[in-house]
């Protein structure tokens, strides 16, 4: 297996949950969005910009940051759809 290249991450957020309204934390699920796919997600949606210069700017392929952004928008889907949690790890 490859050594994971370390990737460029800028964007820390003040949060650390979403989840429904009026249902407890402990009540839910939880879907763990890490910090490159919340990075990546960012950049994408919305920064705006495309996938070859988001890549560039976290310093990893276009695929791998397909991969990534793919992950990030099937997590938050999940989590709405399902009425989950989302926890946004810290580095």
């Amino acid at each position: 297996m490859r050594p994971k290249i370390r990737r460029c991450l800028r964007f820390h957020p003040n949060v650390s949950y979403f989840k429904p309204q009026g249902i407890p934390l402990k009540h839910l699920e939880e879907v763990v969005l890490l910090p490159d796919e919340l990075e990546a997600l960012k950049l994408y949606e919305v920064d705006g910009l495309d996938q070859k210069r988001a890549a560039e700017k976290m310093k990893i392929s276009q695929p791998t940051f397909a991969r990534v952004l793919d992950s990030a928008i099937k997590k938050t889907a999940l989590a709405i759809i399902k009425g989950k949690a989302i926890r946004l790890e810290k580095k």
